[in-house]
């Protein structure tokens, strides 16, 4: 999966010095991956077991107990389709905060590579984040193989979904090379970024629908609060084979 990745990367109207840079980028990629889980059994696969773990948690209490429905079209109004519906949205929340999360100790915990003068510190965000990203491509091919059993087919929409990534990986490295840079001089900033994506979960529909906020403030959730438009299109490309939410998603690309 991830050489597919690469490969299809070589596609880009690139710099030979980009291809360069690029080529550093995989490696250091490479290697981030192998030394997330090094000497572990399950290896890279413990990102799938953290996103199952929310997953069954948030379902078990929301579903279970708080007896929350949903009514998506051709799927049953059951607990696994919220399961379904609330993976869908746990997928790009945990990929964002676990890349921006990483990406703000980036620098400072390389401090050999940032004394090295001919080294690009600009990748150093951006090993994390795409690191995450691809972990995160497990989660969404089981997401996949549990919307293929659950309505017999996928939808044409999921091929959609690149033109979600790219946008999802643009703002991800903005806000990384920003709390990159921040922690070089306040060493806060991680824990900091760690206290506003807690704050941030829950005022983006991942664990609710949207259609649960008040309308005093849908502006506020909708309109100004990026991961809205990208959850919802996760959902609507996945589950509904659907696409909606243009008017945010615009805002979003913006």
């Amino acid at each position: 999966m991830t050489q597919t990745f690469w490969k299809v990367s070589r596609w880009l109207p690139i710099r030979s010095t980009g291809w360069a840079k690029l080529d550093l980028l995989k490696t250091l990629v490479q290697r981030d991956l192998e030394a997330r889980y090094k000497g572990s059994i399950l290896g890279n696969f413990w990102s799938l077991v953290n996103q199952l773990s929310q997953l069954l948690v948030y379902t078990y209490v929301f579903s279970v107990v708080l007896k929350v429905k949903l009514n998506l079209n051709g799927l049953p109004s059951n607990s696994f389709t919220f399961g379904l519906w609330l993976f869908a949205g746990l997928i790009p929340w945990i990929t964002f905060t676990g890349g921006l999360a990483q990406a703000s100790i980036s620098v400072i915990s390389q401090p050999n590579l940032v004394k090295k003068l001919v080294f690009p510190l600009t990748l150093l965000p951006l090993v994390p984040i795409v690191s995450t990203f691809l972990e995160s491509l497990f989660g969404l091919i089981l997401l996949l193989t549990f919307v293929a059993f659950t309505s017999q087919t996928i939808h044409g929409t999921v091929c959609l979904l690149p033109l979600i990534w790219i946008p999802q990986l643009l703002f991800t490295a903005g806000l990384g090379y920003l709390v990159a840079g921040l922690t070089v001089f306040i060493r806060d900033i991680p824990q900091t970024i760690a206290i506003l994506l807690n704050l941030w979960f829950y005022v983006t529909p991942i664990i609710y629908p949207s259609s649960a906020i008040p309308e005093s403030l849908r502006f506020w959730v909708s309109w100004l609060n990026p991961l809205t438009p990208l959850v919802e299109t996760y959902r609507d490309l996945v589950l509904l084979g659907e696409v909606r939410h243009l008017p945010e998603w615009g805002v979003f690309w913006g």
